[in-house]
């Protein structure tokens, strides 16, 4: 009884946690990258990155801090002081993938997990925390599994996500409550313009509650209203949505593991079964799921995202396991265990109705679109998502605008080709040049039908046409980007010809003698089979 009324008074405000890895560049390295660590000595570390053509100091571990050193020092700066510095290159993506890991791994704990730049999280724990004793408790939990495993983290908890935000990053001592807290905050954490801190300050506002005790207005009018509303923000007063790194799927299913792990093929074994029971799931909803996301949560944190899309709904558990060892077999690392698995998640974001079908006893179109489709998956994931492509028409008269090469895997509303009639020669060839190549022509009269062209230096003799077919420029658009280096917004008038060795080809004039041009360009478009 007392769980439930603790459970229903979180649920009633909202609680946030707040988690900063202010070395995060320098654990990242030691952790990922333990041999390129060690080469450099074992001076202090620091990530440098190129600020105006000078090498300046990003990152500092707390030894380079000790030593008196500050970020935007110059490298130089730095070796005058400390010779025997570890000195590393920036790498922002780099970091960003290692603290997107680490928010995946958050969602252990709650499923509002989102990124808090710089080097944060911001955890939304409200109605999470009884699970874990409270949220002190479920606050140590997480600092602890990361610092066992070589992470420098500092936690703050508020009622705001500004506010853990704030607390985080600057500490106030011992106070009375959580508002006193707040209160006591210098203006640098209310992260306004680089300006504006200075200039509050020598206005004699120093923290959170010199702000709070001014009028809203006259702040406003002297530092404009985005310092009144994170200020309200920061204290409660307004409130800002996170923006969670994972949206909530329309399914979920866990498998925790009272001790973690450390076989991949029992991991997989226990995922076939959460497959399974997703199917299940499906078949009584009438739907199948379009992409399937698993999370394997390693002990240490972190956690390794799979994700695999199919073309058409599934809900087969088998089909479902197959295009994950597709995914696992074409990682360029292996799935590591490491000190073990203790958790498994998978999700189901994406579902599309699907009904039963009658499959004739031959098999039937259904089962060639299932077989294509299946087929189609596989090779995505092997080869890569954008790899294999599916072109899609589209309404569009400017020929190589007609189509759209997508990702196979996605769908799209179903859209007919425009087909001829049977008896008739094709209007379009199956083959395109992207640019169209530009040509010789040699014409009776300038708006006239071609009777020879050089194309890649040998002459074609023309021996039939048919044309014009004119298609007028695309006037209610900007740009239709460039063709051969001229005005896109020009009349092209197409012909089909045929030259005396019987090959046949799609050239059009590019522009009105006259009209739109003085000496209008000819370009070869396309070859006909």
């Amino acid at each position: 009884m007392q769980a439930e009324r603790t459970a229903q008074d979180e649920i009633g405000r909202r609680r946030y946690l707040a988690l900063w890895f202010p070395f995060l560049p320098i654990d990242r390295l030691r952790i990922a990258r333990p041999d390129l660590w060690t080469a450099q000595g074992e001076g202090p570390g620091v990530v440098v990155e190129q600020v105006r053509g000078a090498m300046r100091l990003a990152t500092l571990d707390a030894d380079a801090l000790a030593l008196g050193l500050t970020p935007g020092m110059t490298l130089a700066d730095a070796r005058a002081r400390e010779p025997d510095l570890r000195v590393f290159d920036a790498d922002p993506h780099g970091d960003q993938d290692w603290l997107e890991r680490l928010c995946d791994g958050c969602a252990r704990y709650t499923p509002v997990a989102a990124l808090d730049s710089p080097f944060g999280l911001m955890l939304d724990i409200t109605g999470c925390a009884h699970l874990w004793g409270g949220e002190e408790m479920l606050a140590r939990e997480a600092t602890e599994r990361l610092e066992r495993h070589g992470m420098r983290v500092r936690h703050a908890l508020a009622g705001t996500a500004e506010g853990a935000h704030a607390l985080c990053r600057f500490p106030v001592g011992a106070t009375a409550d959580e508002d006193a807290a707040l209160r006591r905050l210098p203006v640098e954490a209310l992260r306004l313009e680089e300006g504006s801190a200075v200039a509050l300050r020598r206005a004699g506002l120093r923290t959170v509650g010199d702000l709070a005790a001014r009028p809203a207005a006259v702040l406003a009018s002297r530092f404009g209203e985005e310092a009144v509303d994170v200020l309200n923000n920061l204290l409660g007063l307004g409130r800002r949505p996170l923006a969670p790194r994972q949206l909530r799927p329309a399914i979920r299913i866990e498998r925790r593991f009272a001790e973690p792990m450390g076989s991949t093929a029992f991991a997989l074994r226990t995922l076939e079964e959460m497959a399974a029971e997703a199917g299940d799931r499906l078949s009584e909803r009438g739907q199948g799921g379009r992409r399937f996301e698993t999370l394997f949560f390693r002990s240490d944190g972190l956690a390794f995202p799979l994700r695999v899309e199919t073309g058409l709904p599934v809900r087969d558990a088998p089909a479902i396991m197959r295009l994950v060892q597709e995914r696992i077999d074409a990682l360029s690392d292996p799935l590591d265990p490491g000190f073990g698995f203790d958790m498994l998640r998978l999700t189901v974001p994406q579902t599309e109705p699907m009904a039963p079908t009658q499959l004739a006893l031959e098999g039937g179109e259904a089962r060639r679109e299932e077989s294509v489709s299946a087929l189609v998956d596989r090779l995505s994931i092997r080869a890569g998502r954008a790899r294999i492509q599916r072109l899609h028409p589209r309404d569009s008269h400017i020929p190589e605008q007609a189509q759209l090469a997508l990702p196979a895997v996605e769908s799209r509303a179903p859209m007919n080709w425009p087909q001829g009639a049977q008896e008739e020669p094709p209007m379009r060839p199956l083959h395109l040049f992207d640019p169209p190549q530009p040509i010789d022509v040699v014409a009776e009269v300038p708006d006239g039908p071609p009777h020879r062209f050089r194309w890649r230096k040998i002459l074609h003799e023309v021996t039939r046409y048919e044309g014009p077919e004119r298609i007028a420029p695309q006037w209610w658009t900007a740009s239709n980007g460039a063709l051969g280096g001229e005005s896109v917004g020009l009349t092209r008038d197409y012909y089909r010809v045929e030259d005396a060795r019987g090959r046949r080809y799609w050239i059009f004039r590019h522009g009105l003698y006259g009209a739109e041009a003085e000496h209008p360009g000819w370009y070869i478009h396309g070859l006909f089979a």
